[in-house]
């Protein structure tokens, strides 16, 4: 499990432009609200960006993961584990000459 582990800045990484929105709509929702009332104009705004915020993130950071898992299970670069390759045996569809029991040539299978 520790290489499927994800790292703060590989969460950095993604988040950034996740980051600058949440900025700008902070940003917009003070500079939009009327002198004297910035927090009662604001707050609702802000809190509404940074749940949205929240639950990007939070998706961001378990896509990772997922996609570290998959990576893991599914790479090509990856040894099998011996236990399959001994599972593993001659195919009983194909006879000494290549051919299957229907007789068609696996070379034209592949065709």
């Amino acid at each position: 499990m520790e290489d499927k582990r994800v790292t703060a800045e590989e969460l950095e990484a993604v988040l950034q432009a996740d980051v600058r929105a949440l900025a700008q709509k902070m940003a917009a929702a003070i500079n939009g609200a009327k002198a004297g009332r910035i927090i009662a104009e604001s707050e609702e705004p802000v809190r509404d960006a940074h749940a949205e915020f929240r639950r990007q993130a939070y998706q961001r950071a378990l896509d990772l993961l997922h996609n570290k898992e998959v990576q893991k299970d599914f790479s090509p670069s990856q040894d099998p584990p011996a236990v399959e390759l001994e599972q593993q045996g001659p195919s009983e569809d194909l006879s000494d000459d290549g051919q299957r029991a229907d007789g068609v040539s696996a070379k034209r299978l592949l065709e």
